[in-house]
């Protein structure tokens, strides 16, 4: 296979897809169009795996859960690795390490390292999950001698990396391995990489073992700017990696920001004092909070007191190391200021108003998978809207 000059990273994915289909190459799952293609040999690139140093040397091992890499997961569970694969499409998480159960057979391994086994035998890695990863594995559609990749087109293998840099989870030298079909190693043009795409230090195909010595940097942490809004509604755990960097002081903005939202570095003074609070040692933490309720209102108060508009969100999962200061800044970058909160720090729950229903919902999106003091937030509407009082509160533990 030989993309023509000045073929688009689209143009070199068609090929290569046409050509598996077209040369019964191609397996299950077909058509391979607009996915990772999974091509018949793919176990046998897999068990290559175990004849690389970097694999044996490796404890904790993330491996992406397309088809043609099941072998490698199966290799991974079989060593006793910590496994880790990546939530799908990040929806729900970064990873969910694979749990075989206690005395596991082979049989039972291999439906682990299954699309089924993932989903029956593995428990999410938090974003303070401490997730020190080995070895990192990636499905292509294309890749070069030289270590440059070309996936799906849907950015997640990128994006993954890039938030496992932001966690620490990996560092610079950490090696990425890719497994492929021979026809799908093929020559990309360097002009068609960019700053995010990922590149390849191993391709395993059926036939060959390929050190790319691939000089080209990885991706150095999320590039914000090439990050959209529907990005970061697409994929929750952006949200809190977006929050803790800025409170790092790294500079977020996203792709699509508007001018509009510079106001919202407006309470910087605001954003200090918490990052202040938020260093203290935990004894120090403000224990005058504790066992008792905070509730503050802004200056459209006075529109809850009879009001059938008014909507009740309700915020669960508070780590007790967590401040209401925190909650509020967090509130405030995610533009979901409610007219009213109130803080229930020892019973680790908060309950917001908003103006009526459709915001409430808003808010209930943004601040979806958001975590805070290492605990994700179990955001939703209230369950009893009707009455604002002990009921409601009562109703939802």
């Amino acid at each position: 296979l030989c993309p023509p000059p000045g073929a688009s990273k689209g143009d070199v994915r068609e090929k290569v897809w046409d050509y598996l289909e077209a040369s019964g190459l191609a397996d299950f799952p077909r058509p391979v169009h607009r996915r990772i293609p999974n091509f018949k040999g793919s176990r046998q690139a897999c068990c290559s795996i175990k004849e690389l140093d970097v694999f044996n040397r490796a404890r904790e091992v993330k491996v992406d859960p397309d088809k043609p890499l099941e072998g490698v997961r199966l290799a991974a569970l079989q060593a006793r690795k910590t496994l880790l694969v990546p939530t799908p499409r990040l929806r729900t998480g970064l990873f969910n390490k694979i749990v075989p159960p206690s005395g596991a057979t082979k049989e039972i391994l291999r439906i682990c390292a299954t699309s089924q086994g993932i989903k029956e035998y593995s428990v999410p890695v938090g974003l303070d999950g401490k997730a020190r990863v080995d070895l990192v594995v990636v499905g292509s559609v294309a890749v070069s001698e030289k270590g440059w990749r070309i996936g799906k087109g849907e950015g997640y293998a990128d994006m993954e990396y890039a938030m496992m840099v932001s966690m620490g989870a990996v560092q610079e030298d950490t090696p990425v391995v890719t497994i492929v079909h021979d026809c799908q190693v093929v020559d990309i043009a360097e002009e068609l990489l960019d700053d995010h795409d990922l590149t390849v230090d191993y391709i395993l195909t059926p036939t060959r073992i390929i050190k790319t010595n691939c000089k080209r940097p990885k991706p150095r942490g999320i590039i914000w700017h090439k990050v959209s809004y529907e990005m970061l509604g697409k994929i929750p755990i952006l949200k809190s990696l977006r929050y803790r960097e800025k409170q790092a002081g790294k500079d977020v903005t996203l792709q699509d920001e508007h001018s509009d939202l510079a106001n919202a570095n407006a309470p910087a003074a605001l954003n200090e004092k918490a990052m202040a609070e938020n260093t203290r040692p935990q004894a120090a933490t403000g224990s005058a909070q504790i066992g008792q309720h905070y509730v503050e209102s802004d200056s459209l108060s006075p529109r809850l007191e009879g009001s059938g508009m008014i909507t009740t969100v309700y915020v669960g999962n508070i780590s007790p190391s967590v401040r209401v200061s925190e909650l509020k800044c967090a509130l405030r970058e995610f533009h979901a200021t409610p007219l009213r909160l109130n803080w229930q720090g020892a019973q680790h729950r908060a309950f917001l108003d908003y103006k009526d229903k459709a915001t409430a919902e808003s808010a209930v999106s943004s601040l979806k998978g958001l975590s805070l003091g290492g605990n994700t937030l179990r955001v939703e509407l209230a369950k009893n809207q009707r009455n604002k009082g002990q009921v409601e509160i009562n109703s939802q533990k």
